[in-house]
C-alpha cells in the first residue's frame, strides 16, 4: 500500500559516511549479539557520551555508556564505561523476552535533565517507558509511558506495542495553543501477535495500516509542578505517513530533533522490503534507510518539506551483513567543533557516524 504522495520542498541536508565507531567486543556477554542504535548527550564534564543498546545472547538488551574519542573534529571511538540501564523491573521482562531497547536521550535545558525514552521488552511486548538522569550515569526510572484518551481517535493507545519515541529539547505548544514537553513515537497496529487472530485496530480517520510517526503533548506547567506527570501524553496527532518507495512498509522517528531556520529538523527511518511473520521477529528481507523532515516551527504536528530519496542507504558491508541485514538507523544527533554528526545502527550489530551538512 502506497499513500500519495505530497509536494513538499526536499530538506536541503545531506549525510555523509564518517566511519564505524563501535564494534561488538571480544569476550563481553553483554555485546554477544551486537552494540547497535545509540542515544547521546553531553556529560557534566563536556565530553560526548554514548548510551548504545547492548544485545545479550537471546536478544536481551541492556543501555551502556561510552565515552566518544574524537580525533581531529571527529568520532573514531568509543570508552566503554559499563552499563547504565538493563531489564531489572518487572514490567521490562516477559517469561521468554526481556529488555531495554533503543534508547534515545534529549537535553532539555529547562528541566535540567536529560530525558531518555526506552522500549521496554515486557509481558505484552514493547512498550515505551522514561528515565531521566543529570549526568548520564545514574538513570532514575519515571515508569512505562501512558497515552491519555483522545475521543477523537476512539482509540486507547495503550492498547498498542510502540517504539521509536524522542522528545523535543524545548516546549512547543500543543493543539490547544498550551505550552507543552512534546514526544514523537511510533505505535503499531497489529494485535495479532499478542493474541492470534486479533488482527489490526485502526484509530478512526487512519486508514493507512502502516505504522507512523506520532506526537503527543504534555503541558509545562504539568511538569514543573512534578517531573512524574511527564509520563502522561495525551492530545495525539498523526505527523506522517509512508509516502515513497523507500519506505513502503513503515517510518519511524530517529534522533531528537534539532531547530534549523525552517523549522524542526528530523531524521527518520523508512522500511521498504517484506515482512516476514511479526513485526517483532528479525527480518530478513527489510531495507532501512535514513531520510528526513522539517516540521513547523509554531505545529511540530505539521511537516512542511520531507526527503523524496534517502540521505543514507545500506551501502557498505557492515550496513548490508550483520543480525539483521541492511539496516541504516539513525537514532542520536550531536554537534562537535561545530559539525553536526549522526550516530546510526549497522545491520544491527555495529555503531557507525555521518556527518551531517546542510547543501
Amino acid at each position: 500500500m502506497t499513500s500519495q504522495k505530497t509536494l513538499l520542498p526536499t530538506v536541503p541536508y545531506t549525510l555523509t559516511r564518517a566511519g564505524v565507531i563501535m564494534t561488538p567486543e571480544d569476550g563481553n556477554d553483554f555485546e554477544a549479539e551486537g552494540v547497535l542504535n545509540p542515544a547521546s548527550g553531553r556529560g557534566p564534564d563536556g565530553e560526548l557520551y554514548l548510551l548504545p543498546r547492548l544485545v545479550a545472547k537471546g536478544n536481551v538488551s541492556r543501555v551502556g555508556l561510552a565515552k566518544v574519542i574524537i580525533e581531529n573534529g571527529v568520532p573514531t571511538g568509543v570508552e566503554r564505561l559499563g552499563v547504565v540501564l538493563g531489564p531489572d523491573e518487572g514490567w521490562e521482562r516477559g517469561m521468554n523476552n526481556a529488555g531495554t531497547e533503543d534508547p534515545r536521550t534529549t537535553w532539555v535545558p529547562s528541566l535540567g535533565k536529560h530525558l531518555m525514552t526506552y522500549v521496554a521488552y515486557g509481558p505484552l511486548g514493547p512498550r515505551l517507558a522514561f528515565a531521566h538522569s543529570a549526568d548520564l550515569r545514574t538513570w532514575d526510572r519515571l515508569g512505562p509511558c501512558f497515552f491519555e484518551y483522545e475521543p477523537s481517535l476512539s482509540m486507547d493507545l495503550n492498547l498498542f506495542p510502540n517504539k521509536d519515541a524522542v522528545f523535543f529539547p524545548e516546549p512547543v505548544n500543543d493543539p490547544d495553543g498550551v505550552p507543552s514537553y512534546a514526544m514523537l513515537h511510533r505505535p503499531m497496529w497489529d494485535l495479532g501477535w499478542i493474541r492470534e487472530g486479533e488482527g489490526e485496530h485502526l484509530p478512526a480517520g487512519v486508514t493507512d495500516n502502516r505504522p507512523g510517526i506520532w506526537i503527543s503533548y504534555v503541558p509545562v506547567e504539568e511538569v514543573q509542578r512534578d517531573l512524574r506527570n511527564l509520563v502522561h501524553m495525551g492530545k495525539h496527532r498523526l505527523v506522517a505517513l509512508s509516502e515513497f518507495d523507500f519506505e513502503e512498509l513503515k517510518i519511524g522517528g530517529g534522533p531528537a530533533p534539532i531547530r534549523v531556520d525552517e523549522g524542526w529538523l528530523i531524521i527518520h527511518h523508512g522500511v521498504a522490503g517484506a515482512l516476514e511473520k511479526s513485526a517483532f521477529d528479525h527480518q530478513q528481507k527489510v531495507h532501512y534507510t535514513a531520510a528526513a523532515m522539517i516540521l513547523d516551527a509554531d505545529d511540530p504536528s505539521k511537516v512542511i518539506a520531507r526527503s523524496s530519496e534517502p540521505l543514507l542507504a545500506p551501502e557498505t558491508d557492515d550496513e548490508k551483513s550483520g543480525i539483521v541485514p541492511n539496516v541504516v538507523f539513525p537514532t542520536a544527533i550531536e554537534e562537535i567543533d561545530g559539525q553536526l554528526f549522526v550516530f546510526y545502527g549497522m545491520a544491527d550489530s555495529k555503531i557507525g557516524v555521518a556527518r551531517l551538512d546542510r547543501r
